[in-house]
Order: C-alpha cells, then structure tokens, then sequence
C-alpha cells in the first residue's frame, strides 16, 4: 500500500469494484478498500439480477451464476397468483447469483485492471484541505495509515460514513429503509425456474417476501419491511411465520441480516474530491430494494468521470457535477419513479391487492400492452382505480420534468 493514489475506493461492494476496475483501465493508480476479511461476505441481498443489464458489465459465467429464471410468481394476501415474464418482472428477476463469489471475481477483475486492493482496511476518516477531500484516514491490521489521493469514491453501503464526513446528508428515517432478515435454505421444494414474491400486512407490511432458487434444492428466502413497521414483532418473526407454514421441511443453513435504503435520490452525490456511489447514495430501487446494477452503473460513471476530472486537474464539485448529472438522468429517473409507486403501493390494503391481483390474474403477462393493462385494472375497486390513476400521473410528469 502506497501513501499516494490518484482514486481511493471505499468499500469493494459492486459498485466499488466496478469505478476501480474502470478508473484503473483508464491508467490511473487505484486503491480499493474493503472493511470486512472476505469480499462478498456476508451476503445482504436475495442475489437476483436483471441478464441483459448484467452483460453489460460482465461476462456470465456458471462459478457465480446458481440459478436462471425464466420469470416471477407474485402472490395476493389471499394468495392469488400473478405471473410474469423475466423481461417484465423486474430487474430482480433473470439471474440468481452467488454473491460470495460474484463479488470476489468483481474486486479481481479490478486488481486484474491495475487496482491495488486492500481487506481489513477500514476507513476512519477523511483527510480534507481548503475544503477538497484529499484522502482518507485508515486503519489496516491495528496500524493507522493517512493515505493520499485525488479524488476519493465511497461505496460503503447504507451505513456510509465516508459521505458524512464530507458533509454530505445521508441520513435516513425507518421509513427510508427497509430491514431485512434471509435464510439460505436446504430442502425447499419449489418451482426452480421462477422467482416467488408475497404480498400482505400479515405477511410483509409495507414491504414482501421473496423465494430465491439457487438450485439443488436451495434458496434464498427473505424478507424486507419498512423500518416504521417493525415493533414487538420484527421482520424476523414474520419470516419465521411464513417458514413455519410453507417451508417447514427445509433446514436454515445461513442467517444475514440488513437495511435497504428505500428513501429515493438524497440531494447530492459530490463534494470537492468526492462522489457517493451505490447504497452510500441511495441509488437502490424504492419499490423492489435492489440495487446490484444500479451500483454497477454508478460505479462505471463514477470511474469515467474520476478520470476526467484528474486528466483536467479539476476535481472540484463543478467538475464532479459530470457524475451527478449522468446517474440522475438514468439510475435517478428510474428510482424517482419507484418511489412514487413505492409510495403509493404501501398505502394498500391487504383487500385493495387482492383486488388488483384478481383482475390481472388472467392477463397474459407475455403479450400485455398497455391498453390491455388499462381495461385489466378497470375490473379493480373505484378506489383502487383512482389511487392507480394518480400514481401514473404522478410518473408521467415526473418523466416530463425529466
């Protein structure tokens, strides 16, 4: 480990290794920096990723690929079933991946660019003059280190301190946030080619519960709540429940717990030497929590935009804005929109889904047009309908401001 860099990464997540693999493939001295002893571990995500967005990145490949799906199964409270095409279920939906690998192969493919990277490195501070952030503090093996650079990019997920410290609003109240409990599991017997999704207050309030095939009889299964849900009874117990009812032959082999930020767009992503990527900038989607490729994308403008501002001498927030306006005019125009929906749909009653889930429930999910979602939803509820009507409106104009 040098004393300088031109990029310090903080957090070898997705998003960290993909703006270090990118700013090193541009020629640039890269540190990238991981907390934790492994990699990828542990796991804080159902691991399902949209195919065709992950091409984009990488290469798949069957060491860190479990499952491919051929779609999603989302279940009403009274457990009508509603099934999806991979291509329009979400961006959750296409590949079940084996984080534990996917990242290391991640943080190798940006040592493989030049990246030098550094585990059990934590960042306790910046180091900021004349109001740049010009490095970081850290501490590696009991010994501290202040370690130079450039420009700094900070990728540590939704605890992020990295985006404090340089003065950046990052906070979040328990509505923001989703908190997540999932069991990898051994003996679960369902269908290995779909996705499964469950909706309800009695079984997820303001949030749902998934089923993950990896393969083999296994499966992630989860569940993520909002943080102003969870009381006396957690998001643990609800899981345990529905384990309880519908799985209670297979065996828990692994326990992760987590938040997912659920907030939208925070007010700014830069600072003088700075850019927050990935959960540190509460780029996950508002309705489904995931965010592994919107991480990716983020991390990929991130690096570019690092080496543009180093190549102009300029790292200034002026400078930076390059980044800001980039993400926010895709990742942001997307998660704006999830969070009207999120808003919106939070607001159902258990009735008001079971009535949305019978008039879809014939629709063929393959072939639907807009038109045929139109007269679809004209079978819901009056009420239903005009919540429906005010949450396409609201997107519509969102677009239009955009």
């Amino acid at each position: 480990m040098k004393d300088n860099y031109d990029v310090i990464v903080v957090g070898a997540g997705p998003a960290g290794s993909v703006a270090a693999k990118t700013a090193a493939k541009k020629g640039l001295s890269v540190l990238l920096i991981e907390k934790r002893q492994e990699i990828g571990d542990p796991v804080r995500c159902a691991e399902g990723v949209s195919k065709e967005a992950l091409k984009k990145h990488i290469a798949p490949d069957p060491r860190w690929i479990c499952s491919d799906m051929k779609g999603s199964k989302i279940f009403s409270p009274d457990g009508t079933c509603i099934q999806m095409a991979e291509e329009i279920a979400g961006g959750e939906v296409g590949y079940v991946l084996e984080r534990k690998v996917f990242d290391r192969v991640l943080a190798y493919e940006s040592a493989k660019a030049g990246a030098e990277v550094m585990v059990k490195t934590r960042a306790t501070g910046l180091i900021i003059e004349n109001g740049y952030v010009c490095g970081i503090k850290a501490m590696h093996l009991g010994h501290e280190y202040e370690i130079r650079s450039k420009i700094v990019i900070g990728a540590d997920g939704i605890e992020s301190k990295v985006g404090r410290w340089a003065g950046i609003d990052t906070s979040l109240k328990p509505s923001d946030m989703e908190t997540c409990v999932q069991y990898l599991m051994s003996g679960v017997n369902v269908d290995k080619e779909y996705c499964q999704f469950y909706l309800g207050r009695k079984i997820a309030p303001c949030g749902y519960l998934w089923i993950f095939p990896k393969g083999d009889n296994m499966a992630n299964v989860g569940i993520g709540i909002l943080g102003s849900e969870s009381g006396p009874k957690r998001a643990v117990d609800y899981l345990n429940e529905f384990v309880k009812e519908k799985l209670p032959d297979a065996s828990i082999i692994e326990i992760d717990y987590g938040g997912v930020p659920v907030s939208g767009s925070i007010d700014r992503t830069i600072s003088n030497g700075l850019m927050l990527i990935g959960d540190a900038a509460r780029q996950s989607d508002p309705v489904t929590g995931g965010g592994i490729i919107n991480a990716m994308d983020a991390g990929q403008m991130a690096g570019e935009v690092a080496y543009n501002a180093i190549l102009a001498n300029d790292v200034s927030t002026k400078m930076l804005q390059e980044y800001e306006n980039k993400w926010r005019s895709t990742i942001g125009k997307a998660i704006d929109n999830g969070l009207i929906v999120k808003d919106t749909f939070v607001k159902f009653t258990d009735e008001e889904l079971n009535s949305l889930a019978h008039s879809l429930k014939d629709v063929n999910f393959n072939k639907m047009g807009l038109t045929e979602l139109l007269y679809a939803l004209f079978k819901a509820n009056k009420k239903l309908l005009w919540d429906l009507r005010v949450l396409f409106k609201n997107v519509v104009k969102n677009e239009l401001d955009l």
